[in-house]
């Protein structure tokens, strides 16, 4: 039996076209009206960043470019899984590069200024891998201008010139409409077949809740075994792989017929346990 535990981190450019200098006449009869002027072209439209905004959405990058245009290969490791910046309770964290990284932050304006990351010490075996915590650490660490657009879409620009653009996925807590409750899930290395109204066939999680106090010391006496008729959002379970989990509970206002009226939300993975498949 093998244990792991796991540890809880535009100047718009406007062409104008100049009036054509009408040819001399003696006598002119009429006033020549002005040539017609080309609109201007209208940037994506900003609006005020602050902590609200930053921590309302998970940011995936989308682009990444230098101050001549071209793309920064070295932050495009990851082609299924873009970095992603997570801002909250004055912290930003990095995630889908080889470690986990965090840091604290602040927003003056619209500068942004993250302190010096701490990070995992995992190892990965690509190299390209490797290399993208350093190249997305120095960026973020070093002094940003910040740019809210369209409301999904937040710019990062360098003092060197060099722009990195994140699209915007609302957290559950936006989707929710608040924060959640915390809890704490065993999740059982096998999944069960259970009656569903909507799936057929289909196999459950079989969860009990956990209790820890204070100090992350386990308390009083789980709960019983049973079914889990929806999705842990952010949970991908492994077959004979026994894991406590924390997650966020929300209640869903509006739940769909047949629907669950909670959903649970992936927060960390606390405890893996490879389980022997039962002879």
């Amino acid at each position: 039996m093998n244990r792991l535990m796991l540890l809880a981190l535009p100047l718009a450019l406007a062409a104008c076209a100049k009036a054509p200098t009408p040819p001399e006449a003696a006598t002119p009869t009429a006033a020549t009206p002005p040539a017609a002027t080309a609109p201007a072209a209208t940037p994506a439209a900003s609006t005020t960043i602050d902590a609200a905004a930053l921590g309302s959405q998970h940011w995936k990058l989308e682009q990444a470019v230098d101050a001549k245009g071209q793309r920064i290969d070295a932050l495009f490791a990851r082609a299924d899984k873009p970095l992603q910046l997570d801002f909250r309770d004055g912290r930003v964290s990095v995630s889908n590069a080889c470690n986990r990284m965090g840091g604290g932050y602040t927003l003056t304006g619209d500068r942004l200024q993250v302190a010096r990351m701490a990070a995992t010490l995992m190892a990965c075996t690509d190299p390209k891998l490797m290399a993208l915590d350093q190249a997305i650490g120095k960026r973020l660490e070093a002094p940003q201008t910040v740019a809210l657009r369209n409301g999904d879409q937040l710019a990062l620009t360098s003092a060197d010139g060099e722009v990195l653009t994140f699209r915007g996925e609302p957290t559950a807590e936006t989707r929710y409409g608040g924060p959640g409750e915390t809890a704490f899930l065993e999740v059982a290395a096998q999944t069960k077949p259970c009656s569903h109204p909507l799936i057929p066939n289909k196999q459950c999680l079989q969860v009990r809740e956990l209790h820890y106090d204070d100090r992350g010391i386990k308390t009083g006496t789980p709960g019983e075994w049973q079914p889990l008729y929806q999705d842990i959002e952010g949970y991908e379970h492994t077959d004979g792989v026994r894991n406590v989990v924390r997650v966020k509970r929300y209640t869903i206002k509006n739940p769909p017929a047949d629907g669950s009226s909670i959903a649970y939300v992936l927060d960390m993975v606390v405890e893996s346990e490879n389980v022997a498949s039962p002879k």
